[in-house]
């Protein structure tokens, strides 16, 4: 049994296959800066519309009612 705050190591087999614990605290203000400074190049746009182009749909995305 877990207590608040800790984490829980499970094990298969003798060996660690999970870690379980409180989830870290999120940094909006760093994700923030990142995409602000992010910036992509002359040709992105390109390569989406490109990578786009070269995958064949088989069928409609959603089924017609």
């Amino acid at each position: 049994m877990a207590e608040r705050g800790h984490t829980v190591v499970v094990t298969r087999g003798g060996r660690r296959i999970a870690t379980i614990g409180p989830a870290g605290a999120g940094n909006g203000v760093e994700v923030v800066a990142l995409l602000a400074s992010a910036s992509t190049d002359d040709k992105f746009s390109a390569d989406v519309r490109a990578a786009r182009d070269a995958v064949a749909l088989e069928g409609p995305a959603w089924p017609a009612d």
